[in-house]
C-alpha cells in the first residue's frame, strides 16, 4: 500500500537519495541522519515487498501455467 501524494512524487533510485542526504546543504547530526536513512531505506524496502506481492498476485489471478506439451 502507497502512502498519499507517494504516486505523485518523482522516482529517485535510493543511491541517489542517500547521497543527497548525505551531501545536502543541512548539516544532520548523527542521530537524525540515521533516523532519516533508516526511514528511507524502510520505504523503499516496503515498496519492494509491495511489487513482489503484486507481481505475485497477478500471476495467480492469471491461473497456472500449462506445460507446452500439455
Amino acid at each position: 500500500m502507497t502512502q498519499p501524494g507517494e504516486a505523485s512524487r518523482p522516482h529517485i533510485p535510493l543511491q541517489d537519495r542517500l547521497r543527497r542526504l548525505l551531501d545536502g546543504p543541512v548539516a544532520l547530526d548523527r542521530r537524525a541522519l540515521l533516523g532519516t536513512l533508516c526511514a528511507e531505506v524502510s520505504r523503499y524496502e516496503a515498496r519492494a515487498y509491495a511489487a513482489g506481492w503484486n507481481d505475485a498476485l497477478a500471476a495467480v489471478r492469471r491461473g497456472p501455467r500449462r506445460a507446452p506439451d500439455a
